[in-house]
């Protein structure tokens, strides 16, 4: 099992850490992983996008050129990415703030409020944990608990209310696909 995935937003939507926390879930598992992080000098509100493989075989480049999953939290990510996902796989589209619907009709098409559901659970900024939820429930690639550990070990110095509400954000993501 080899997944290629790419995650694109901008700046202050939680690519980056989307990315690490796949690869250190993937990790805690004993799965192969690269990860590989883009992003514009501004920071928040530039681009921002990262690629992460998570294979049972050794991984011979963290390049993703044809990913098996794309997730595009914003317009112009939808843009540019979704031409590069392999015929046959899966772009995850966060509905909330893409208003154009994708063009191709070869792949899986995931519309998820991430950003209301994140809203709704109090905190915008956790729109990202949605996606990651929806992602494992989808791809089946790796538990949803593990997924809980990683983003724990990721956030270690946040609050256990921010764990358990990032906790959360994951468990709706997994129960909407």
């Amino acid at each position: 099992m080899t997944k290629e995935i790419i995650i694109a937003g901008f700046g202050g939507q939680g690519i980056v850490s989307s990315g690490i926390i796949l690869g250190h879930a993937g990790l805690f598992e004993n799965k192969n992983v690269t990860f590989f992080p883009s992003y514009g000098a501004e920071m928040r509100g530039g681009t921002a996008n990262c690629s992460v493989v998570i294979s049972t075989e050794p991984v011979a480049s963290p390049i993703v050129a044809d990913p098996d999953i794309v997730i595009v939290m914003n317009e112009p990510s939808l843009t540019h990415f979704e031409p590069m996902v392999k015929p046959g796989g899966t772009l995850f589209v966060n509905k909330t703030l893409i208003k154009s619907r994708p063009k191709r009709t070869d792949i899986t098409i995931i519309p998820i409020e991430a950003n209301a559901i994140a809203e709704e659970l109090g905190q915008g900024r956790i729109a990202n944990m949605v996606m990651l939820g929806a992602l494992i429930k989808n791809t089946k690639m790796l538990s949803l608990e593990t997924l809980k550990k990683a983003q724990r070990e990721r956030f270690v110095k946040s609050s256990e209310e921010q764990l358990n509400l990032n906790d959360k954000a994951l468990e709706r993501g997994y129960e909407l696909v």
